[in-house]
């Protein structure tokens, strides 16, 4: 309730920035070129959403109206509201067959370097990488070796390490956009969060079950 909004907004973005080239036109507009091109489009992709909790499912709510093939993705097969979800041993098959991964995972040990190089190897050519989750989920060095070999692009809110360091390749590499970790960072979650805050308390002064409960004691 607080970030699926607001970064699901900028999953959105990412990917219909890089689809449509929109970096190129921003360069161009500062030397007054005028250089059209035929991109690609969002309409008739086929998206692989890598993670079905809060900003999985907002970013898959959104991009339903783009007229794409949404796959969610998540730890387990299951079939949820409707939707079915496919487990992530299925990632294997399922990645030579998309043109658009967007991952929405959360961090830890469990999801670390889960993008390597198998996973970007499985990827059609010309594939787009969205990571909106955490920098944790790739591994860069080998994000890198395909960004340099012009095998797939990316479009980034997050990075490993971060702040992504001056000098690092990713900042020059042909087919990347960089966001600097502003998933969050929109009018829209500070009223969220106090809302959320204020829902808790009153919880609380009926006692009543509070939102969100990770672990019950």
């Amino acid at each position: 309730t607080v970030h699926e909004t607001s970064t699901a907004e900028l999953a959105l973005a990412l990917t219909l920035a890089a689809q449509r080239e929109l970096p190129r036109f921003v360069r161009a507009q500062k030397t007054g070129d005028w250089a059209p091109v035929r991109a690609a489009s969002l309409a008739d992709r086929r998206v692989l959403v890598l993670g079905y909790g809060g900003v999985g499912k907002a970013t898959a709510a959104r991009l339903a109206p783009f007229e794409v093939e949404v796959v969610p993705v998540a730890t387990h097969t299951r079939e949820e509201d409707g939707v079915h979800v496919h487990g992530v041993d299925e990632l294997p098959t399922l990645l030579p067959t998309v043109d658009i991964v967007i991952l929405t995972l959360p961090g830890g040990a469990a999801t670390r370097r889960i993008v390597d190089d198998a996973f970007l190897s499985a990827l059609p050519d010309g594939a787009l990488v969205v990571n909106v989750g955490r920098g944790s989920l790739v591994d860069t060095d080998a994000l890198v070796a395909h960004l340099q070999r012009g095998r797939i692009r990316a479009a980034l809110d997050v990075t490993d390490p971060e702040p992504l360091p001056k000098d690092h390749p990713l900042w020059t590499l042909d087919g990347v956009l960089i966001a600097p970790h502003v998933g969050g960072a929109t009018t829209a979650m500070f009223p969220r969060v106090e809302k959320l805050v204020r829902r808790q308390i009153a919880h609380l002064r009926r006692e009543e079950d509070v939102e969100n409960v990770v672990l019950r004691t």
